[in-house]
Order: structure tokens, then C-alpha cells, then sequence
């Protein structure tokens, strides 16, 4: 680095960003960590999430940082959740991160600085080697099965959406709520942060990860696993239902609108009629009960039937958040006048039967509604463009 290492506790401070290192049972790594870190950065913040080894002696012997110590472990994602709320309070635009374990180079930190600088409020995340020496072939999986559902959840793709070594727009994120404590709060926070509009990039950073005999992890490979894909689950379910209708409505503006149908309706080749059965068939997969798939139902659908995607897709959209009550209401009450079943049932009548009779009419009428809209809007999309064909070449 041309600057000295001064220089950037300068610029760190200018940023007004804080440096926390969450820790827990790191007693043989802890003094090296902050020795290191303290080269660039004074602000510094330890978080002892819980340690029942001689970390919380050693960090009594170090002058010039802050400890934040509680008895109990609360898992890596309290520890983050803490430090964020910690630096936001107190008026830090950044927090800065890195793990304890020292797999993290501080020599990295400038690289955040320099990019930062370059772009404000950007969420960093540290893009380690995955063909690093030594890194374990599990760490390897979970990052590339981590960032194929980050993709899935966001639109956005990331080489790396596992690393410790990051750096946080924290006064944007405060108000960001979290439902995780443990390691998959660093992937929810992200996908989270991409949901706000928050921009998130890699920056390539190096990874240290000694001999397995000398390794300390307290990853839990089944019960953390366990977690991370229950959370993915729940990401991919509301981005499904929330995030991406949310998106596409936010894009519809005239500039967009006359772009998509250039490109996808009057110079896409197709007939009317395909074009039409593919919206028809993208609202009937927007109304069948696949809640958080229905995108999905209708991308791949379509794709075997040789429809035009963009367009089913498009109109899958149909079950936005403020149509659901309504498509709800209708399949239940569509589905209540074929069986001959009642739709009026009191709450002291509610039982596992009157459920079953309620799921029942649901599942009949919501199929019935698909077919009826689907059916509806391709004849309808089917004479708009066969009439508009027809006006184009009289003119």
C-alpha cells in the first residue's frame, strides 16, 4: 500500500465507521486479531458473545478498544445485530466487521476504505479464494449453496455471500428487522439489504484457514445447516409473493413498459395467438394455489409448452398483494357454489371437518377461477392484437 497505515485510521474515522469483532472461545487467536486491526483503525468494538475460555481475561489486558460482554451465547448474528444497533446509536455511518478466528487479513481493511470511498452506503462483503489452501470442502458448498438461493431471493449475483469480512452501511440497516440470531443472519441481512434497494458487491479479500488439527469452528454442520435452508425457504416464499411483484410494479413507468412490449409482444415474433395463450396461461398460473411458486410454475411451464416466458411471466404477477384477498374470496366462494357447501361458517363451528370442507371448496374453486381467467384473458389478448394486426396493415 502506497499510504501508511495511519492514513486510513484517519480515513476510517472521516467515514465515521466502526470495527467490531464479534467473538467467542477465540483465546488463542483474540490478542493477534485486534493487534492487528488496531494498525488501522482506532475505533474499535469486541463483542464477547458469551466465552467460557480465557477470552474475556485477555480482553481485559488490552487498552484502547470497547467490550460489549454478555454471560450467555447468543450466536454470531445477536453479536451483529448488537454492534449495528451499538453504531448507529452513536452516530457511525459504517460498521466494519471481521471474524475473531483469524481467518481475515487487517491488511484488507484498506480495500473497503478505497471502495467505500468510491461508493457510499454500498454493503461490502469480502469475496474470499474458495481454492484457497486449506479451505474445508464444506465451507466450500455452503457458499455455493448460499449464493444460488441469494440469487433465487434477489435477482443479484454474488461470488461470495458467506464471508465474515464485511462492511456495513449501518445507519441504512438500523431499521432493517431480522428474525435470526445465529450464522444465517449474515445471509438474511444481505438479502434484506438487496430488498431495500441497498446496493451489495464483493470485494476480493484473503482467507487463512490453518491445518484441520488447529482449526476452531463453532459451526454446527446439521443444526446451523438446518437453519440456513428453513431461512432460505421462508426468503424465497416472500420474494416469490412480495419482493419481485413489489419490484415489477415499482418498474412500471412508461419508458419500461413500451420496452417490454417492443421487445416481447410487437417484435417478438409470435403469433397472436401464442401471445395470447401465454398470458392467458401466466394469469391461470398466477391463480392456482402454488402460493411463493407461482412465478416459478409459470416460467417452467411455459418453457415446456414453447410459450413466450416473458409474457407468462408477466402476467403471473396477477396475485400481487392487494389482488390476493380478492382471489382468495372468489376461489373459496367459486368453490362453495360447485360443491354445494357453505362459506359462511361461524368461528364456534370451526373444526378439523369444517377446515377440510373450507380447504376443499378453496382448492376446487381456485383451479376453476385459473381456467375461467385464464381462458378469459387469452380471448380477450387474442382479438386486442389479432385487431391491431389487422389495423397495421391497412395502415
Amino acid at each position: 500500500m502506497t499510504a501508511t497505515a495511519p492514513t486510513y485510521a484517519d480515513r476510517l474515522r472521516r467515514l465515521r465507521c466502526l470495527v467490531a469483532i464479534p467473538t467467542y472461545n477465540n483465546a488463542g487467536t483474540i490478542r493477534r486479531v485486534i493487534d492487528d486491526v488496531r494498525r488501522y483503525a482506532s475505533d474499535v468494538l469486541v463483542i464477547d458473545d458469551g466465552s467460557t475460555d480465557r477470552t474475556p481475561e485477555l480482553l481485559g489486558r488490552i487498552d484502547g478498544i470497547r467490550t460489549i460482554r454478555y454471560a450467555k451465547n447468543q450466536g454470531k448474528g445477536y453479536a451483529l445485530r448488537l454492534a449495528l444497533r451499538t453504531a448507529a446509536a452513536e452516530g457511525y455511518r459504517y460498521l466494519l466487521t471481521l471474524d475473531a478466528d483469524g481467518q481475515h487479513f487487517a491488511d484488507d481493511i484498506p480495500r473497503f476504505v478505497e471502495r467505500i470511498e468510491e461508493a457510499p452506503d454500498t454493503l461490502l462483503v469480502g469475496a474470499r479464494n474458495l481454492a484457497a489452501d486449506n479451505m474445508p470442502s464444506k465451507n466450500t458448498f455452503a457458499n455455493r449453496f448460499s449464493n444460488f438461493w441469494f440469487r433465487v431471493e434477489t435477482g443479484i449475483r454474488m461470488s461470495d455471500t458467506q464471508s465474515g469480512f464485511r462492511l456495513y452501511p449501518a445507519t441504512a440497516l438500523n431499521a432493517i428487522r431480522t428474525l435470526t440470531s445465529r450464522y444465517e443472519f449474515e445471509v438474511e441481512i444481505l438479502v434484506r439489504a438487496a430488498w431495500r434497494g441497498i446496493p451489495v458487491e464483493n470485494i476480493p479479500v484473503r482467507v487463512y484457514y490453518p491445518p484441520a488439527d488447529q482449526r476452531v469452528s463453532h459451526f454446527r454442520p446439521f443444526r446451523d445447516f438446518a437453519r440456513i435452508s428453513l431461512l432460505n425457504t421462508l426468503l424465497v416464499v416472500v420474494a416469490l409473493i412480495g419482493y419481485y411483484p413489489w419490484r415489477f410494479v415499482r418498474s412500471l413507468n412508461r419508458t419500461n413498459i413500451r420496452r417490454f412490449i417492443r421487445r416481447h409482444v410487437t417484435h417478438s415474433g409470435d403469433s397472436p395467438l401464442r401471445l395470447s395463450a401465454s398470458a392467458g396461461w401466466g394469469v391461470a398460473c398466477g391463480i392456482v394455489p402454488l402460493w411463493g411458486y407461482q412465478l416459478v410454475f409459470a416460467l417452467a411451464t411455459a418453457h415446456l409448452l414453447r410459450l413466450n416466458k416473458a409474457v407468462a411471466a408477466l402476467f403471473s404477477n396477477v396475485s400481487i398483494p392487494p389482488m390476493i384477498p380478492l382471489i382468495l374470496y372468489a376461489s373459496v366462494a367459486l368453490g362453495a357454489r360447485v360443491t354445494g357447501s357453505r362459506i359462511d361458517i361461524a368461528l364456534s363451528e370451526i373444526s378439523f371437518r369444517t377446515l377440510g370442507e373450507m380447504l376443499g371448496q378453496y382448492l376446487v374453486g381456485s383451479l376453476l377461477l385459473a381456467a375461467l381467467c385464464g381462458t378469459g384473458a387469452w380471448l380477450v389478448g387474442w382479438l386486442l392484437l389479432t385487431t391491431l394486426k389487422h389495423m397495421r396493415k391497412h395502415e
